[in-house]
């Protein structure tokens, strides 16, 4: 299958090796860029570190200062990435926010604070269950998401052309923003006749809120999921 990954990186080029591995053609073209904000966090002391993305792993000079740290990472991907920068000790979530919080609530006394990094387009969970709780919260916006003015290039020749069947979506976000590019360069139809594969309900729901067919929804939020449901390439 000729298979876009809308995702941005450093995510967008592993999935398109993975794609290229199982015997597709993938088109690696991220709608979001990525970019550490910078932030200066919360003054502590704190009792966890909250990773809600890989994006939200500090790099090694900023990780120096949260060692030791119980890291609660949301997935396998971010718990591996913080493990390879030096913190923890680290505990593996399920892949969804729900399943987050309850991991830190189990293992963390009542009213523990925790630092939160997360992005700037952040959703309210995990935060607003362990608030309930009877954690707290400090959060630092870690990274910011920005959307491309314009559908990249090559999407927008594939598009144009018919050359994709499918695409692939990880995040509510960039599957929101690359249907928003491909209409406004005329390509909405086309982008609507691809087969839709995606990672969770969450991320499929604004592509489903306008009426774009959802070929794949993931039962659980793990990329393997995601790509043993495509169909296999035809030689």
């Amino acid at each position: 299958m000729r298979i876009w990954v809308a995702r941005p990186e450093p995510g967008a080029m592993r999935t398109g090796a993975a794609l290229a591995a199982r015997g597709h053609a993938p088109l690696v073209a991220p709608v979001l860029v990525v970019r550490p904000t910078g932030a200066v966090p919360p003054d502590g002391p704190f009792d966890g570190l909250l990773l809600t993305s890989a994006n939200a792993v500090p790099e090694p000079r900023e990780a120096a200062s949260l060692r030791g740290l119980p890291v609660f990472a949301v997935g396998a991907r971010t718990a591996a990435l913080a493990a390879e920068a030096g913190l923890g000790p680290v505990r593996e979530g399920p892949g969804d926010a729900a399943g987050l919080a309850a991991l830190a609530a189990g293992l963390l006394p009542l009213g523990a604070r925790l630092l939160h990094r997360a992005g700037a387009e952040r959703k309210p969970e995990p935060a607003a269950t362990l608030v309930a709780a009877g954690f707290r919260i400090a959060t630092v916006v870690a990274y910011a998401a920005e959307a491309l003015p314009a559908l990249p290039d090559a999407a927008d020749g594939a598009l144009a052309s018919g050359q994709l069947d499918a695409a692939l979506h990880y995040s509510r976000r960039s599957a929101a923003v690359a249907l928003a590019l491909a209409d406004a360069a005329g390509h909405g139809g086309a982008f609507r006749a691809l087969k839709h594969y995606c990672l969770s309900v969450d991320v499929a729901a604004p592509l489903e809120a306008v009426g774009v067919p959802i070929h794949f929804v993931a039962a659980r939020p793990r990329e393997a999921d995601l790509l043993d449901a495509l169909t296999p390439s035809r030689t």
